[in-house]
């Protein structure tokens, strides 16, 4: 067969032709929007487009690197050790390669413990020997060795990846004077600097080359390097075991075992409408053009539909099929128990558990090897389904995903439960804090480019006739787990497996206590903001003579800038700004009686609907049971969901009502309050290690008196609370990025003054100055924050060439490592306190957290005993430079047992 007739093979380095488009076009002239670098990405499509536009492959595939560890770093851990860490600018770009060579229809491949460079080499070795011409597309020089008759390298040029040098054999000889196979020798001898790999001393490559072409190969060099002469003979017989490492090291392996067949490597139709989302989030315009014809076969005018891939009628299907889950069984009594005793051998980091649940009770499991699925069709109390209740029970490893509505079931069915050590989605979520994935379908797409069978992964019992139900969800759950975690730097999987995995069982059992509330007292509160909301609107109306619709902005445009005439705010699309915090500046700069009105009505109307919404919420046992977010916020802060508990106002008389609606169940004494006094100011002292700061906290002293004592330069006595309030605005102000016109804005002063008032705070707190400015410095080398406990915050938006959306960035950067550290603070607490009530028998629970304040339930004389847990448990939740101090109150609601 001619090499016309042959069906062609193109295989891609990924990373490191990635690498070298990074590096080849200008990082500033390719960025989103949002923020995200995409360089490396439009660089690496071009190339391709190109190739298969000129080289027509019939097959094609992509082979990616899944880390720097391999079995060579395991021979020879100082292999690659030269290079430096991963530009932040690149960071994030390859999965999105990823995702956009998906939506071609372009298969990419990966193998633990190995490089791309030998998924090259077995796909090279496989397609020679099935009759293939074989293209090869790779930066790294130990290719070279693969070259042969029927294989070719095509090899970027120093300017990036636009031109490819192509070297087959003669190519080969012509620019290094030996055969390809003879290469991996030469850079034996010579080293390879890219790779860590010393060479011998003085030995060019004219020098291995002339003793290979004396000796044949590097064994015939060593044979005969007792006649070598001079230094460089010397250096061999002294430096020889570098270069027989090195020809170990830079051997290519060409028979990796992969799952998949070169048929399927068969080059499909690109699906228009798969690519185009991705390319429009990308801003890939031109490049999408460059697509669309080559799709349809009309690039230049010349392309056939027949020798280059088409438009899909209809989404491609994937080249080979995805894994299939194993088929379940039922087993019963020793069959189940000889089963799991079998599968906890078999899989060491745990098995995969998925639960069934109907009416919030479990009524079935499905549990998963890599290799089995076990389906349990379950109702509590069966004795033949002991062995299932006792390794639930036991601490025996479990991987689950979306654990905690799983747990709830568990609990309300009575079942015991211990050994979680993996959540797939909380663990997404650290990957990822600020677009994580939300279900198991969005998970397995991304980390294991497959779709489960069934569309809603939801923890229910299957439709009839569904796909894929709990054995199948436990199955994907297992497989992702060690994908997931590979994702993770070090310090975020202690954080996973100190912080975030014993807190998804606290909350569970938190929102099944809920808290106890009083419905007359809401719907008492609710009808009084009613009617005080209704005599606001008309004491408006009454100001300018006729009604208008509070809440449209259009016609409160009219009355404001037409009819009364005031000055016009920030302009928007629809006309001027109506937002609240416009509305008070207005007031406050031109006072007008409709205007006060109308604020005072939006805020009855806003805190009715805040009531309503509680009231809404009472469930039939008379409590509360909010859901609580543990992932979504990239800080890490939990959130309060139907309802949310968190937005209620913490100083106004309204709020204070609201609270005292939230009391102790019947059987219970009263309520425990524990709050963190000025934490996120506590962890400020810390990380920036400001003397003057850690001295005001050590020695127990009011600390914005103790400031303003400095910044005003007056004994502490004499600080007024007009000076207590403009530090304490400007302490945890500055924590969030306040300028000087943000501060001024804030306290009613003029600018200059708040400029003097910042300025001398920095004078007397200059570390707390240094430190700010690093957060942020640090941030754009490495592309996140870290809180105290390794907790990763992404702002790709650092380095955006949007101005506002750099700024906005640089202040959340700010806080990130202070609030992210004050949530990782509460959780510890909470897990520790939860443990210990547990392990003394106590009677008392935890029932809420709201911000940094945790709400407990008193059971009869434990007041004393609860009370020494909690304090304790939260002041010694993180060890700092200062100490945590923590205030405790008690009452029979919310609001008397304020502190």
């Amino acid at each position: 067969m001619s090499d016309a007739e042959k069906p062609t093979l193109l295989v891609v380095d990924g990373h490191s032709l990635a690498f070298r488009a990074f590096y080849a076009l200008p990082v500033d002239s390719f960025t989103t929007r949002d923020g995200q670098h995409t360089n490396a990405i439009h660089g690496f499509l071009s190339m391709l487009l190109l190739l298969l536009q000129n080289e027509k492959p019939t097959h094609i595939a992509v082979a990616f690197d899944i880390s720097r560890f391999s079995f060579r770093t395991r021979e020879y851990p100082e292999y690659k050790g030269t290079r430096g860490e991963t530009p932040v600018e690149f960071k994030g770009q390859v999965p999105l390669l990823q995702d956009a060579l998906k939506a071609m229809g372009v298969r990419t491949l990966e193998k633990e413990d190995y490089e791309a460079d030998d998924i090259l080499a077995t796909l090279a070795a496989r397609g020679r020997a099935e009759g293939y011409r074989v293209l090869l597309v790779s930066g790294d020089r130990d290719t070279i060795q693969l070259v042969n008759d029927d294989v070719t390298l095509l090899y970027p040029n120093t300017q990036g990846v636009s031109q490819l040098k192509r070297y087959d054999t003669a190519a080969v000889m012509e620019r290094y004077g030996i055969r390809p196979e003879q290469y991996p020798d030469v850079a034996a001898l010579v080293g390879e600097s890219s790779d860590n790999l010393i060479g011998i001393t003085k030995v060019g490559e004219k020098t291995a080359v002339k003793w290979l072409g004396l000796y044949g190969d590097l064994d015939g060099i060593l044979e005969h390097a007792d006649e070598i002469k001079g230094v460089v003979g010397q250096n061999l017989r002294d430096e020889k075991e570098n270069a027989i490492r090195n020809r170990r090291l830079n051997r290519l392996v060409d028979d990796v075992e992969l799952d998949v067949s070169l048929d399927e490597l068969a080059a499909k139709p690109i699906d228009i409408e798969a690519v185009q989302p991705l390319f429009e989030r990308l801003e890939f315009r031109t490049l999408f053009e460059r697509m669309k014809k080559i799709a349809a076969g009309e690039a230049n005018g010349s392309a056939s539909p027949s020798s280059t891939p088409a438009v899909a009628a209809a989404p491609a299907e994937d080249a080979s099929p995805a894994p299939v889950a194993p088929a379940s069984r039922r087993l019963l009594d020793e069959e189940l128990a000889a089963w799991l005793e079998r599968a906890v051998a078999a899989e060491p980091a745990g098995l995969g558990l998925s639960l069934e649940v109907l009416d919030g009770r479990v009524i079935g499991a499905g549990i998963a090897t890599a290799d089995e699925t076990v389906h349990l069709s379950w109702q509590s109390g069966r004795s033949d389904y002991a062995p299932f209740e006792a390794w639930l029970a036991s601490d025996a490893p479990k991987i689950m995903t979306d654990a905690k509505p799983q747990l709830k079931a568990l609990m309300r069915s009575g079942l015991a439960f211990d050994g979680l050590v993996v959540d797939t989605l909380v663990a997404g979520w650290l990957v990822r804090p600020i677009l994580a994935e939300k279900t198991l379908a969005d998970l397995v797409e991304r980390y294991l480019g497959e779709n489960v069978p069934q569309a809603d992964p939801a923890q229910l019992v299957p439709e009839e006739g569904a796909d894929a139900g709990a054995p199948e969800y436990a199955w994907y759950t297992l497989r992702l787990a060690p994908v997931v975690l590979r994702a993770l730097p070090e310090t975020s999987r202690q954080l996973l497996a100190d912080i975030e995995m014993p807190l998804v069982r606290v909350l569970a059992a938190m929102e099944l206590r809920g808290v106890s509330v009083d419905h007359t007292e809401l719907a008492a509160l609710s009808a009084e903001l009613g009617a005080r909301a209704a005599g606001l609107a008309e004491a408006a109306f009454a100001e300018i003579g006729r009604e208008v619709n509070l809440g449209s902005p259009k016609q409160l445009q009219e009355v404001l800038f037409d009819q009364l005439g005031m000055p016009k705010t920030r302009a928007t699309k629809t006309g001027y700004t109506t937002d609240a915090s416009a509305l008070a500046d207005l007031q406050e700069s031109n006072p007008h009686p409709f205007l006060g009105y109308l604020l005072e009505h939006r805020d009855a109307t806003k805190l009715r609907q805040i009531v309503e919404s509680l009231d809404k919420s009472i469930a039939d046992d008379g409590r509360i049971h909010t859901s609580y977010g543990q992932i979504g916020a990239a800080t890490g802060r939990m959130s309060s969901n139907d309802p949310n508990l968190q937005n209620i106002p913490i100083r106004t008389e309204d709020g204070r009502r609201i609270r005292k609606a939230f009391r102790h169940g019947t059987e219970y004494t009263e309520l425990l309050t524990a709050d963190y006094s000025q934490i996120e100011m506590r962890i400020m002292a810390h990380l920036s290690g400001d003397p003057g700061l850690i001295e005001a906290f050590n020695a127990g002293e009011d600390l914005h008196r103790f400031v303003g004592a400095r910044v005003f330069s007056v004994d502490p006595g004499d600080v007024t609370p007009v000076m207590r309030t403009k530090v304490k605005a400007m302490s945890y102000g500055l924590a969030y990025g306040l300028s000087a016109f943000g501060l001024s804005k804030q306290l009613r002063i003029d600018r200059a003054e708040a400029t003097q008032l910042m300025k001398e705070y920095f004078e007397r707190f200059g570390a707390v100055r240094d430190y700010l400015r690093s957060v942020v410095e640090q941030a754009k080398i490495d592309g996140y924050t870290e809180t105290i406990f390794g907790r990763r915050r992404p702002f790709p938006d650092l380095n955006s060439p949007n101005r506002v959306h750099r700024e906005n960035a640089e202040r959340a950067a700010l806080n990130s490592p202070i609030q992210g550290s004050a949530a990782d603070i509460i959780k510890i607490a909470m897990s520790r306190v939860e443990v210990d009530l547990a392990e003394r028998g106590l009677g008392s629970r935890m029932l809420l957290t709201v911000h940094d304040e945790l709400i407990f339930e008193v059971a009869e004389g434990e007041s004393e005993v609860l009370e020494e847990v909690v304090r304790d448990r939260m002041a010694h939740a993180a060890e700092l430079l200062v100490p945590l101090d923590v205030q405790i109150g008690r009452g029979a609601n919310w609001e008397d047992a304020a502190h």
